[in-house]
Parts: structure tokens; C-alpha cells; sequence
């Protein structure tokens, strides 16, 4: 039987969908694409803008027509009628239960083979025993690196968010279990971990915090496994995150929701650091990585944000050369600070903002192509197509790679060299 499962949003919803996936996988079902029929469709949402919302609903409406598509994630979480009432083959499992749906392959099984149909052994599972930190996937079918959930929730309350509402408060994985789930993907082969979390930064914050996590990694796993970190939130990256960096298994990709460089927008928007702390991190992950990827989300038009406020974000990630930007139009999300802000940009404007600064980002990333060309790197490569591999390097471009060993398999680390710049995905080579 064909499940496919659809993920929209962030590197932690694409976390948990493998490990659903994977749940599938080891009672003997078949997961495919989105563009291959299957009886089960999950389709895992997000909640962050309303066309994230939109894409899912589109999404929901055709996977019903040719199957049982059971809806989780954050937005089946806060809109569970709406999506509900979009068709009769829809079956809503809220956020809070996403973890459930592990253990659902088992129960279907064994569902069918005392005589249930397929849509019955959906809505009659029942599993009250499940933890957030439940996803611990052996096999990715949809990545070729492995994710390593360690953090979900979030103490802030920034007032354009409403995935705080949906996920609740910050939790932390025991470093114990991390490091025993780390050396497990290490002994299977994998050459890459990325630790995700809602708030990633928020990992045991009030203790030890990401570092003393990453310190630990470090200490138990081999030379070969590499780290990557997904969104770093800046309010609590510390110089003992920072000084982690340094180990060269630290990958140099880092991606930071900057949203402003504004402090008046900062404050007015909830947000837990200043302009002065994105400008310290920025600088020390310059100095411990040669040329690192630093990618940024912005949100352009926040209430409050007047030509002036907009200029000095402008200026801040030119001057500083990000190496790529994440735009959103500012989305009003229900029942966040902001849904009935009396200061809102008019939309003209915002989106006339969001493309100069997509604009910019074209600019900051072709300049940081640029500078790679004939650099080594490390790349993990990814799948085989008219016999060359694709693959990522560790500073996160994704890349063709030429003359591969006869051996090289998907998942392989392979030290490489950028030759080519030109086109839609650099080439580089192995090195001997």
C-alpha cells in the first residue's frame, strides 16, 4: 500500500514527517512522491502565513480526491473545522496528536486483517501514549542527511506568531537520549546530522543551553559525522554556542530570523534581542568560519515600520552580506498582538519592499557563488540522475558533482572542489 507524506514549513515539520514516514516504512509500506498516486496521504501543515495555510488547502483538496488524506501539524492544530470541511475523505489528527500517528502503520495493519476497511482503521485508532520526542526515524525517504529532533515549543511571544500558540511551551530532549539517538544514526551510516527544534536556541536554555548539547555531540560522535544546526533564534545564542563553531565537523551554514534590524520594530514586534547582538553574532561567525552561509528571514511591512526603519534593515543585511534572504510579506495571523494592528503597511508598499529585498538576495547570493569558485568543500551527496550526483555542500549550496568513484552511493562524504559557477547549480569535483 502507497503512503505519501507532504510536508510544508520548517525543517522540524520535515523532521517529524520522516519519522512518520518511517513508522510506514517498517510495517511494510511503500512511501512515494506527491506526483504518485497512494491510498494514504499525510500532509503535515504549517501555520506561519496564510499562504503556507493556502498552499495546504490546495494540497488537502486533491489529495482527497484520490485517497484518505489524515491532516496534522500546526495549522490542523488551530483550524481543524475549516480543514475538515473541505472534504469528505479528510481525517484531522490536531498537532497535539501528530505523535500518534507513529504508531497508526501497526494498528492499520492489523485493522485490515481482522476485516476493517481502510477509512475505519484511520478513525478508529486510538494511542494516548505518545511524546513530542516520539521521532526518531532510522530511515529518510524524502532526505539523504539525517534530522535529529532535540527541542520543540517556545517561550516568546512575538507578536506575528502564532506557532507558539500552536506548539506551546519550550521542552528539551534529554542530552542523554540525544546523544544515544546521534551515535545510533552515526552506526547506520550517516555522514550528516541536522538537530532541529522549534526554537532551537531554546534547548535547555536555562541550563547547560545548546552548547553545552553540542559539546557533548562532539566529544561522543566520530570524526566523519558532521553537524548541522537549523534556525538559530538570536536571543539566546551565547559565546558558548558560538565557541562550539569552531569544531570544523560544525557545518558553515547558519540561518538566523533576523525579521528587522530595527530595534524600534524589535521592540514593537516582541522580539527578545537588538540590532547590536545580530551585528556580534553575524561578526563572530564570520570569525570562526571562513565565509560562512548566513541566511536570514525577513518580514517586510511589520506594523510600525516606517521608510527609515526599512532602510536601516536594507542597509544592515547589504553591509553586512547575507548570503541569501527569506522574504515574507507581513501576514496577519489570527489571534497574534499584530491581527489588528492599527499601524499596518499598506500592502503596495510592503510588497514592494519584500521585492527589493528579494532582489537583494539575488545579489548577496550570486556574489557568495561567486566567491566559492575553486574553494574545497565537503559535499554529501544526494541522487543520481543522467549519471551524475547531485549533492549539498556543507555551506549548504546544492551542487552537480562530476567524476564520482564507481563506489559513491546517496548519503556518501566526499571532499570536493567548486569548478563551475555558472547555471542554476555550481559543479564541483571530487579531489582524489
Amino acid at each position: 500500500m502507497n503512503v505519501c507524506v507532504y510536508t510544508l514549513g520548517c525543517r522540524l515539520n520535515q523532521c517529524e514527517s520522516e519519522g512518520i514516514a518511517d513508522a510506514f516504512v517498517s510495517e511494510g509500506f511503500s512511501i512515494v512522491k506527491d506526483k504518485e498516486m497512494a491510498e494514504i496521504y499525510i500532509v503535515n501543515t504549517c501555520t506561519v502565513t496564510s499562504k503556507a495555510e493556502q498552499k495546504a488547502r490546495r494540497m488537502i483538496r486533491k489529495f482527497a480526491q484520490n485517497g484518505i488524506c489524515v491532516v496534522t501539524g500546526c495549522y490542523a492544530q488551530l483550524n481543524a473545522d475549516d480543514i475538515q470541511a473541505l472534504d469528505k475523505n479528510i481525517i484531522v489528527v490536531p498537532l497535539s496528536k501528530k505523535a500518534h500517528l507513529l504508531k497508526l502503520p501497526k494498528h492499520i495493519n492489523a485493522a485490515l486483517q481482522s476485516g476493517m476497511n481502510l477509512e475505519s482503521s484511520i478513525k478508529t485508532f486510538v494511542d494516548e501514549d505518545a511524546s513530542v520526542f516520539d521521532y526518531a526515524a532510522a530511515s529518510f525517504s524524502y532526505h539523504h542527511r539525517a534530522y535529529l529532533k532535540v527541542q520543540d515549543g517556545c517561550d516568546n511571544n512575538c507578536a506575528f506568531c502564532r506557532v507558539h500558540i500552536a506548539r506551546g511551551k519550550a521542552v528539551s530532549l534529554d542530552s542523554d537520549t540525544v546523544i544515544e539517538r546521534a551515535l545510533d544514526l552515526e552506526k547506520q551510516g550517516f555522514s550528516e546530522i541536522m538537530l532541529t527544534g522549534v526554537n532551537l536556541t531554546m534547548y535547555d536554555h536555562e541550563n547547560d543551553g545548546l552548547g553545552g548539547l553540542i559539546e557533548r555531540l562532539l566529544k561522543a560522535l566520530g570524526p566523519n559525522v558532521r553537524l548541522r544546526l537549523s534556525s538559530l533564534e538570536a536571543d539566546h545564542v551565547d559565546d558558548r554556542l558560538l565557541n562550539t563553531l569552531k569544531d570544523p565537523r560544525m557545518q558553515p551554514h547558519f540561518h538566523i530570523p533576523v525579521q528587522s534590524a530595527n530595534d524600534s520594530v524589535l521592540k514593537r514586534v516582541n522580539r527578545k534581542y537588538d540590532k547590536a547582538h545580530l551585528i556580534y553574532i553575524v561578526n563572530r561567525l564570520k570569525e570562526i568560519k571562513d565565509d560562512p552561509f548566513i541566511a536570514a528571514d525577513i518580514i517586510s511591512g511589520l506594523p510600525g515600520e516606517g521608510d527609515s526603519e526599512y532602510k536601516e534593515t536594507y542597509d544592515f543585511l547589504k553591509e553586512y552580506g547575507f548570503s541569501q534572504l527569506h522574504v515574507f510579506p507581513f501576514s496577519p495571523r489570527p489571534n497574534t498582538a499584530l491581527y489588528k494592528a492599527k499601524d499596518r503597511v499598506t500592502e503596495y508598499i510592503r510588497d514592494q519592499r519584500a521585492k527589493e529585498l528579494r532582489d537583494l538576495s539575488n545579489d548577496l547570493h550570486t556574489k557568495y557563488l561567486e566567491r566559492q569558485l575553486n574553494k574545497e568543500c565537503e559535499v554529501v551527496l544526494q541522487t543520481r540522475k543522467g549519471g551524475k550526483f547531485s549533492g549539498v555542500t556543507g555551506n549548504y549550496i546544492d551542487v552537480v558533482v562530476e567524476d564520482t568513484p564507481p563506489f559513491a552511493a546517496s548519503g556518501m562524504l566526499f571532499k570536493a572542489k567548486f569548478i563551475s559557477i555558472d547555471g542554476d547549480k555550481p559543479i564541483v569535483g571530487i579531489i582524489q
